[in-house]
This record gives C-alpha cells, structure tokens and sequence, in this order.
C-alpha cells in the first residue's frame, strides 16, 4: 500500500459514528477530515474532543480533501445520503443495513456504478473471533461436512435507542443484528437459498419486532437457524455446530466452549442407561475412547483491516471485502425473513 493518507468524513456523530471516528484517528492510512450531524449535541461533542465540524452536508461533500465518506446515520437516510455523496464522486462507506430494501440498494449499487466509485457496507462482525472461529472450522472440515450451524444473540433490555424502535427508520432486529447473523453466515458457502421459515417476535409491545427466528435451508441441505431475542435471562449458545465428524459450541464472545471430534463410530456393546422413567441406548454416553476433546481455536483478528481494505482499493493493490453482491444478497435474505416471519409460513426462494 502507498503512504499516502486518505481522508475521510464520517456523517452521523452518534454511537456507531464516533466509533468509525475513533478508528480512523488511530489509522496512519487515514486522515479525519470531519464529522457532521443535524443533533446540535453531538457537533458541540465533537468540538470538544477537538474534532472539526461541518455546517452542512453540501460543505462537508464539497471539501476535496474527502475521498471516503461514511454514514452512520438512521437507516432510512442511507441511500439519499449515499447517492448524494457518490454523485460528487465520493467513495461511500455505509453503515449496515446499507438501506431499507432491495430497490434503494439497487439504486445505490447503480449510482458507485455510474459515478465509478466504490460503494460498501459496514459488515464489521466478519471479524469477529467467534465467527472467524466457526469459519476457520467450516473451512477446515474439522467437523466433516456441517449440517447444521445455530447462531444466536440474546439480551434482556428490549430494543435500545430511538429511532430503532420504529418501523419508518428501519428498526427491528432483523434489521439491527440479523444482518449480522446473515452476512456471516452467507460467507460460509455460496450454495443457493431454497427456503426460509421465520417467526418474529414482540414481545416488548414495539411496532417493529425486537427478535426473530429464522430457519434458512441451502440447497445442499446445510441448514442454519439465527436466532435474536431482547428479552431473555438465561442465554443459549452463541453458536452451536453438528457436522458428520463432531460437534462445536461457542458460548460466547470471550469464546468459551468446546469440539468433540468422534474417532470411533461403532456402537458395539452400548450398555442402556436409566433415561427417567426408563431405559435407552439412545442417549447412553460415549466411551470417552472414542471422542476427542479440544478447544476452540483463537484467532488474531483486527477490525482496521475493513478500512485498510478499503484504502487498498483505492490503490488499485486490493479488493473489497465487503463486496456489493454480497451486501444485496444479505438484504434479500432479511426481506425474505421478514416477509416469512409475517405470513408465517415456509417462503421458497432463489437467494
């Protein structure tokens, strides 16, 4: 990569945007140009931490010192603002979901297009080291082939914020954290979609679901079931992995858990166990001889590598991660979660 240094501005100076700001003020690659915001608030916040400040959009999108602008604004604004700022041949990074649906995506894809800029989402849970965990294992067939992956995040206090908590800015948790859930699991395999079940929940009493299940089934018959609840006291597996070779589970985030890999398939002389109220040799516990245990791999991850990607691009050296395709093929999942989970039924589809 060149030594040259890239400015960006970050549009939305609230929690996801001054994160972005803290990031790029660490990277050597990066020069922070400025944030903007309609909350006088958080311009004033900005101020203080010696941040300089815009007065308005248009002032921000005319400095020609901004290669890369960021939004990390409420999720209906995405796709005005994105379209905006690639027509003054801007370099656009969105926070996720990228917009409010396939038809806004599709418009923002067309706009990088014809403006021949890069556009891309912030899918920042690819570096996660649970997910990176569960891939490394996918990816290894340390499992054999894995027929089923449970992936889940649970909380206890609702739907958190404002503007996330209404249907006309995009909030929900399919919205919020199921596109975490989906984009790491679509960069598992390329296999097609055939089928999607969901439920949504709300539990809470908000006009938008605060937790959904969804049952996605692949053409190879891999299976996958992300789950979101709010509104939970006792927590579940962050994932759960069934492969022909062993089983996984990672707790979670601090990576907690286990694999066991089986060595010796034969059930020759499986003595029944007591099983409540009778016997079974079913669920009778495998000589120890025949499984083994280990712990679940840690991998190095580091969430810069998203911008740095980026920057690479930009230097014709790289190129994107977090790829356009694979932003719309996470957002036609959602609508059809979403789409499943209010008929309630089982929704075919080619995704």
């Amino acid at each position: 990569m060149t030594e040259r240094k890239y400015g960006v501005a970050v549009i939305g100076y609230g929690g996801m945007g001054s994160w972005h700001v803290k990031e790029l003020l660490e990277m050597k690659e990066a020069e922070l140009c400025g944030v903007y915001d309609i909350d006088p608030d958080k311009i004033e916040k900005a101020q203080s931490l010696g941040i300089h400040t815009y007065t308005s959009l248009e002032e921000l999108l005319a400095d020609d010192r901004v290669w890369i602008v960021t939004i990390a604004t409420p999720n209906d604004t995405h796709c005005s603002i994105a379209i905006q700022a690639m027509q003054m041949k801007k370099n656009v990074v969105c926070e996720k979901p990228a917009a409010m649906n396939t038809r806004e995506l599709s418009e923002m894809i067309q706009a990088s297009e014809d403006n021949h800029v890069i556009f891309t989402a912030h899918h920042n849970r690819r570096w996660d080291q649970d997910y990176l965990a569960v891939k490394q294992m996918y990816d290894q067939n340390t499992l054999g082939r894995i027929f089923n992956i449970e992936s889940r995040i649970q909380g206890s206090r609702g739907i958190f914020g404002d503007w996330r908590k209404t249907r006309e800015h995009g909030g929900g948790m399919v919205m919020d954290w199921g596109v975490h859930l989906f984009d790491q699991l679509l960069t598992l395999t390329k296999e097609k979609i055939v089928s999607v079940y969901a439920q949504l929940s709300y539990v809470t009493g908000h006009e938008v679901d605060d937790g959904f299940k969804a049952v996605i089934q692949f053409a190879d018959g891999f299976v996958c079931q992300a789950e979101v609840n709010t509104y939970t006291f006792i927590n579940l597996p962050r994932w759960y992995l069934q492969g022909e070779k062993g089983t996984a589970i990672i707790n979670d985030w601090e990576l907690e858990g286990k694999i066991v890999q089986i060595l010796d398939d034969s059930d020759d002389n499986v003595e029944p166990v007591a099983a409540a109220s009778g016997i079974s040799r079913t669920v009778a516990p495998r000589d120890e001889r025949t499984v083994k245990e280990s712990k679940i791999p840690h991998i190095s991850s580091n969430v810069q590598e998203f911008y740095q990607n980026i920057f690479g691009t930009l230097d014709g050296e790289d190129s994107l991660i977090v790829k356009p395709d694979e932003i719309m093929r996470c957002m036609k999942l959602m609508e059809v979660v979403i789409y499943a989970g209010e008929v309630n039924e089982v929704t075919h589809c080619t995704i």
